[in-house]
């Protein structure tokens, strides 16, 4: 055995002095002068081993397409090494700049990019109290740009280190709106042949508010003036018709959503999801508030009808029982209300386990950073549902290079290593912050009494 051992032994080092004098003999110096050597590019130190520090995280506040989003950037002790990550909470966004630069910062300077796990654990339990939506933002934005920098480090797209892709691409879905039933259909029609397989269809805004006309409660002075107004069984029939109007029309070729956005009192809401049953919805939203989750178990017992939820949740306690229990078909969390991809792969492997697709929740008010984080999840996980898409201006791409592309109903990232979104700075100062509107949350019943998503 010793002597099989020797000569091979022998056998290589006879092979690498080969290897080197025939490099010498066609001047590939593989041994390589001084000169050949200065000449290689140098190698990252954190390839050597070293450890990656923390040096800054900061918040960058802009509004290019008149929507005040939130972005966090990671610094690190490498040159030009840094991640981006969605820290958007439109409603509240300079307090979660506030929190992202008057306390994450401090907390992150001098931690090791690497252990993300270890950061997320530690700077979630750092306020003590936790799992609301201001200190889950900030924490996104810090652990998704730490993402980004790992991806970059392993020079691998996210999806890549969570563990490959599942599919080719991302099937989304679209929105398709108008006043009337008509307007709806035609709307489905655009997108239909754009390449959508999967449409959202709402008459209206959320709950049909253009339906009501003259509440007393406006002529009794109550409320404010820019606040709406929602006849509950007006809407009921609007969108019951509306879903008749356009399967008449498309027939069983495409699959049609609707998102109820909690405007129904529970009972209403169990009817009107039974009357529309017929008509195949692929899966309706978040018919329940967070107040209401109790009344899943009776609309289970009520209706085949595929249901989504999640878009309010904060806390795993709200949705760990009723993705146990099956209650919904779709855990539609937003990811940075929920602290990032860090928990939301989390949620997307539990939800495997029972048989709960994903479908994220991806308004236009989730900037290109989070749209790109919700792709890089959709592309690994088995459970993928559908991801709610939206279609990116000219100027939104010039901000964030790199910003997902959609084609033929489908979410392409662009294969760059980490999330492949960067932020173009000197451009975004064009774009302050915006006041934010209230109006769209602030809705009323006939007699003036608030109704709450």
């Amino acid at each position: 055995m010793k002597n099989n051992e020797q000569q091979l032994s022998r056998r290589n080092v006879l092979k690498t002095i080969g290897l080197g004098s025939t490099a010498g003999a066609l001047g590939l110096g593989l041994f390589g002068s001084s000169s050949a050597q200065a000449a290689r590019p140098k190698t990252p130190s954190y390839l050597k081993g070293a450890a990656v520090k923390i040096t800054r995280v900061r918040a960058i506040l802009t509004a290019p397409y008149g929507t005040n989003l939130v972005i966090v950037k990671v610094e690190t002790n490498q040159a030009g090494l840094y991640g981006v990550g969605c820290a958007t909470y439109t409603q509240r966004a300079h307090t979660v700049v506030s929190a992202i630069e008057d306390y994450l910062d401090d907390f992150c300077r001098g931690k090791n990019v690497a252990n993300i796990e270890d950061l997320w654990q530690t700077a979630y339990q750092s306020s003590y109290w936790r799992n609301g939506p201001v200190l889950n933002n900030a924490l996104s934005g810090v652990d998704q740009a730490l993402w980004d920098i790992k991806g970059k480090m392993a020079d691998m797209p996210v999806y890549d280190l969570l563990g490959g892709k599942s599919r080719f691409a991302v099937d989304t879905y679209t929105h398709a709106s108008g006043k009337t039933a008509e307007e709806v259909v035609d709307d489905v029609a655009k997108y239909k042949e754009m390449g959508y397989r999967n449409i959202r269809i709402q008459l209206g805004g959320y709950g049909s508010t253009h339906l009501t006309k003259n509440p007393a409660w406006k002529k009794g002075g109550f409320g404010s003036s820019g606040d709406k107004t929602m006849d509950p069984q007006a809407y009921k029939r609007g969108t019951i018709d509306i879903f008749k109007k356009t399967r008449e029309r498309f027939g069983d070729e495409i699959e049609l959503l609707h998102d109820m956005h909690e405007r129904l009192q529970p009972m209403d809401a169990i009817d009107m999801i039974k009357r529309i049953e017929e008509y195949r919805p692929f899966f309706i939203e978040d018919p329940f508030s967070p107040e209401n989750m109790g009344w899943f178990e009776l609309l289970r017992k009520q209706t085949s009808v595929p249901i989504a939820m999640g878009e309010l949740l904060n806390n795993p306690h709200e949705w760990i029982e009723p993705m146990k229990n099956r209650l919904f078909d779709f855990i539609r969390i937003h990811i940075s209300q929920i602290g990032g991809i860090t928990p939301a792969v989390k949620v997307a492997r539990l939800g495997e386990v029972f048989n709960v697709r994903t479908a994220w929740h991806g308004p236009g008010d989730t900037s290109p950073v989070g749209h790109a984080a919700n792709a890089h999840i959709d592309l690994n996980v088995w459970n993928f549902g559908v991801q709610e898409a939206q279609h990116f201006s000219d100027l939104a791409k010039e901000v964030f290079p790199g910003t997902p592309e959609v084609k033929d109903g489908y979410m392409f990232v662009n294969e760059a290593p980490g999330l492949g979104v960067d932020i173009n700075e000197k451009l975004a100062k064009k774009y302050p912050p915006v006041e934010y509107n209230y109006n769209w949350t602030q809705v009323r019943g006939k007699d003036g009494s608030v109704i709450r998503p």
